[in-house]
């Protein structure tokens, strides 16, 4: 079981360095602490999706359960030569985001973020996401990071951003039109109208 913390301040980050799961210490900005760092803000994005009303229970618990996941990377990647993310894992990602994806007409256009509360926090999801896949390469080319961690955030797929229907005005759609959009997996769950993909799946 993790030790409690017993009061939100240490001081001992004071000299700019903090410490890893390994008990090692590592300033700040390193990449290692930039990759997690960017996970957690990932998992942060996805908490005010599932807050946003009217999230459908099929995707709120797809979501949880890549919350949890995130959870077990950032941990991952916190402590250098600890394994927590396998393949199951990204088998699992896959498959949920087929169930959502596979009954959904083809997306033949950009769709600016914006538009409803739900639509706008899953762009913006979607953007961390990517941020931190660029992270976690970056930390790559220097420290070895498992092929798990590399697949569930960099493997892509025919996924694109869909918020609800409702929400996208004629001008998104005139200033996107005629792009195409491919996105992380890892932004999951997190790109697409969720209404939608629930009815899709259900």
């Amino acid at each position: 079981m993790g030790n409690r913390l017993s009061r939100i301040y240490t001081r001992t980050g004071d000299d700019g360095t903090t410490g890893l799961g390994d008990g090692s210490r590592v300033p700040k900005d390193s990449l290692r602490v930039e990759a997690f760092g960017t996970v957690d803000e990932l998992n942060s994005a996805i908490g005010v999706l599932l807050a946003t009303p009217g999230i459908p229970p099929a995707v709120s618990t797809s979501l949880t359960e890549v919350q949890h996941e995130l959870f077990d990377l950032g941990g991952e990647l916190c402590i250098p030569g600890h394994r927590a993310i396998k393949a199951e894992h990204v088998a699992r990602l896959e498959k949920s985001l087929d169930e959502f994806n596979d009954a959904l007409p083809p997306l033949k256009e950009f769709i600016l973020p914006g538009g409803g509360p739900a639509a706008a926090a899953c762009h913006l999801a979607r953007a961390i996401a990517r941020r931190a896949e660029r992270r976690m390469w970056t930390l790559a080319r220097s420290e070895r990071v498992s092929p798990e961690v590399a697949q569930y955030l960099n493997r892509r797929g025919p996924l694109a951003p869909r918020p609800q229907h409702s929400e996208v005005t004629p001008e998104h759609r005139a200033a996107a039109r005629g792009c195409n959009r491919v996105v992380n997996r890892a932004g999951p769950l997190a790109v697409f109208d969720p209404a939608a993909a629930a009815s899709a799946a259900s």
